[in-house]
């Protein structure tokens, strides 16, 4: 078991080997949880629309479990990390404890009220006739959504002390055991859809024990972690600080969706939404290795921020950038020259008549992808050093407003079409980007003149 002081210098001594420590195993975790979601939407549709519609239904609100658990997370480890940069053992300790404390109270708030209300809530929201399929599958998720809090915590803090290992190791396990058991339970066992609820429960509960052991049996944590509820606004603001805009930023993608697709229903009827839901699965596939390198940035620029170790930090950003734009480069071309055989895993082998529009969809959309990763890893730079506010405005800068504004002024004031709105996402994420670099640039600086006075 590795040490405090080992754990500190394997974020701070090479950041470059840090960065790639952390991104690589964060990477095939999250490959893995997008192929169990990528087979459990086939094991469902097998049940049945009603099934389909059930889990639809109930989608909002898993977003709002994992925009709530992100808060803390995302906040609790960045925060850790700049506390193991600065050497704060017992800062640390208590960061950790706080988060833990802080995910069963929202886990408990948002899942009581669920439980109890779940048939009414649902019934308003329009279920119908697959009321009684959405209520059964929403109150096993909401029984088991402290399990997802208290992973994403447990994962966050493995992973912002350098043991991302670790952490890919429980999400391998999660995302394995719920594809093996999800046509057990759906199938074998007749439970329809209650059994993909209670498949990804079990799934939960199995790697959230595995967690349990490493972090509270075995200590494997900088620091100690009491569940006493002794709560200090300090430490609290330290976790929200980062994680509230983190939040922001996730439940803000979900309205920037809904009203470019209004705008791409205007413009092109549902025929351009399709296009735009479909190629957004491509689109989402092709930028996942940046989520995961996204996370390193984040690390090991907290920890050297905490270290006041400036000169590490910015290696650490300019080297993720380095990487991102090379790795998505590489990605963006083989779309572009595979769009068409792309295109036809989604249309029925062309033979749905979005093909060709998706096809030219996907070959603008891919210029993008490059300059993702200046955007990106600079609001992890900002989360890193406790800066939260500058990511969210720059998330909502780069799609609320430049996107929806370029959206609405190329379909409106061009010929353009549907043509002139992928055109419009990639001027605005370019755009996006480029002020994302200058600000990070700018805050850089002013770190390094401020510790040199």
């Amino acid at each position: 078991m590795a040490s405090n002081e080992e754990r500190r210098d394997k974020l701070l001594s090479d950041p470059k080997k840090a960065i790639l420590s952390i991104s690589i195993p964060m990477i095939v975790g999250m490959s893995a949880n997008t192929i169990y979601n990528f087979v459990d939407a086939i094991w469902v549709s097998g049940i049945g629309a009603d099934a389909l519609s059930a889990v639809g239904l109930f989608y909002p609100f898993y977003f709002m479990i994992l925009a709530l658990s992100s808060a803390i997370s995302v906040g609790g480890g960045v925060a850790l990390a700049r506390k193991i940069g600065s050497g704060d053992v017992m800062g640390a300790g208590r960061i950790m404890s706080h988060s833990y404390l802080y995910g069963i109270i929202a886990s408990l708030a948002l899942s009581i009220p669920m439980l109890l209300f779940a048939e009414d809530i649902f019934l308003y929201l329009g279920a119908g006739d697959v009321l009684p399929e959405t209520v059964s599958y929403a109150r096993i998720m909401f029984f088991g959504a402290f399990l997802l809090f208290f992973s994403d915590i447990s994962n966050s803090i493995l992973t912002n002390q350098g043991d991302a290992r670790r952490s890919m190791h429980a999400m391998l396990l999660g995302s394995v055991l719920n594809i093996i058991l999800d046509p057990i339970f759906i199938y074998y066992m007749d439970m329809g859809i209650a059994g993909a609820a209670w498949a990804t429960v079990a799934s939960y509960l199995v790697a959230s024990a595995l967690l349990y052991y490493w972090i509270f049996m075995r200590g494997m944590t900088f620091g100690k972690i009491s569940l006493k509820p002794d709560f200090d606004w300090p430490v609290s603001r330290d976790i929200f600080r980062v994680g509230v805009p983190a939040s922001l930023q996730t439940l803000s993608f979900s309205v920037y969706m809904m009203v470019l697709n209004g705008i791409v229903l205007s413009t092109g009827g549902t025929y351009g939404v399709a296009i735009l839901s479909t190629g957004w699965r491509v689109t989402s596939l092709a930028t996942l290795p940046l989520i995961g390198i996204a996370i390193g940035v984040s690390t090991v620029t907290g920890a050297a921020y905490g270290a006041k170790e400036v000169r590490k930090m910015k290696c650490a950003y300019t080297y993720s950038i380095k990487i991102g734009l090379l790795l998505e480069a590489g990605i963006a071309i083989l779309v572009f020259l595979l769009a068409p055989y792309l295109s036809l895993l989604f249309t029925q082998g062309g033979k749905l008549e979005i093909y060709d529009g998706l096809v030219g969809f996907l070959r603008i959309v891919c210029l993008y992808f490059p300059v993702v990763s200046i955007s990106m890893f600079s609001s992890s730079l900002f989360n890193g050093i406790g800066k939260g506010t500058y990511g969210l405005v720059l998330t909502l800068l780069r799609t609320v407003v430049l996107t929806i504004s370029l959206a609405l002024l190329f379909s409106a004031r061009t010929d353009l079409g549907l043509t002139g709105i992928w055109i419009a996402i990639v001027v605005a994420n370019v755009s996006g980007s480029v002020l994302s670099l200058i600000w990070a640039d700018v805050s850089i600086s002013r770190i390094l003149k401020a510790y040199r006075q």
